[in-house]
């Protein structure tokens, strides 16, 4: 058909045209990245009711800069070394603010995405948090960072 349109041999009907459109958009869709194919599984949080110096202390070992902060299992805020380097140059003592409950000092949450997210939605999101959740049904599937579109481009 779309050969027979390419040649002129043949003048399509809206409806068959808009058929051929749908189809071949529905196969791009199928093609493209998810945020399901990049996601990281295993998810590093802090509860909200930890103390600061437990969220520096995840942070350093597990080398991630920021964390989403949970009330059990649900995202409710995030906490990152920005956050806690802003607080320390701006004269927060250190004993007091090791001290804080994470609560105390958290950001808005990271955004969630649902698993079957485009890449570019992931992308777009990612210019204004530094990492985004992907959720299903409330249920923290994983999480994607800036350094997981490196990734992409690397491999």
């Amino acid at each position: 058909m779309i050969a027979k349109i390419e040649t002129g041999r043949i003048n399509p009907s809206y409806s068959k045209t808009k058929a051929i459109f749908d189809t071949l958009q529905n196969l791009q869709r199928k093609m493209e990245t998810k945020a399901k194919d990049i996601l990281q599984e295993n998810v590093v949080g802090i509860q909200k009711s930890e103390l600061v110096s437990r969220a520096a202390k995840t942070m350093h070992e597990t080398g991630f800069s920021q964390l989403p902060v949970l009330d059990g299992a649900q995202p409710v805020g995030s906490v990152s070394e920005r956050t806690v380097l802003d607080r320390i140059l701006r004269g927060h003592d250190l004993s007091e603010l090791s001290r804080l409950r994470v609560e105390e000092i958290m950001e808005e949450a990271f955004p969630s995405i649902d698993p079957e997210t485009p890449l570019d939605v992931v992308s777009a999101l990612l210019q204004y948090s530094s990492a985004v959740l992907v959720t299903k049904k409330g249920e923290v599937l994983g999480i994607i960072t800036k350094a997981d579109l490196l990734k992409i481009i690397h491999s």
